[in-house]
């Protein structure tokens, strides 16, 4: 089998409305750290330990156009992994407390397998995933 040139995601870059409230939401809510920031452009840089997000703030953010992902072509979602259904069900509750938080589905199986999901949109207007893999 060959192996594919690249190495897996070095960061992701992300354009959100309003940057302190979506690194918040990071930091506070996913206790990732924030490991760096540009504040002439603005930016942030956090980080799980594993996925290193670049969040970018829209330069207006009263005309951008909020992702449609029937109608754009771009970032549909991204997804990040919690280390099993229990921490996924918490979260999920935790999250159905947080205003600026808006849950598409709850927990439930990915397709056919015992791996469970849910989806979001995050304070900032982008769509995440989280999965929890079958242990």
């Amino acid at each position: 089998m060959t192996m594919a040139i690249t190495q897996g995601l070095h960061h992701l870059g992300l354009t959100v409305s309003n940057i302190d409230q979506t690194r918040d939401f990071f930091v506070n809510v996913l206790a990732f750290k924030q490991v760096g920031a540009k504040p002439d452009y603005p930016a942030y840089f956090v980080s799980d330990g594993t996925t290193l997000l670049t969040l970018w703030q829209a330069k207006d953010p009263e005309s951008a156009v909020p992702f449609n992902r029937h109608t754009n072509i771009g970032l549909h979602h991204f997804a990040l992994k919690v280390d099993g259904a229990a921490t996924l069900t918490a979260l999920h509750e935790k999250l159905q407390a947080i205003a600026d938080v808006t849950i598409e589905f709850a927990p439930e199986p990915l397709g056919n397998g015992p791996t469970q999901h849910m989806m979001l949109i995050i304070p900032g207007g982008i769509r995440m995933e989280l999965t929890a893999p079958a242990q």
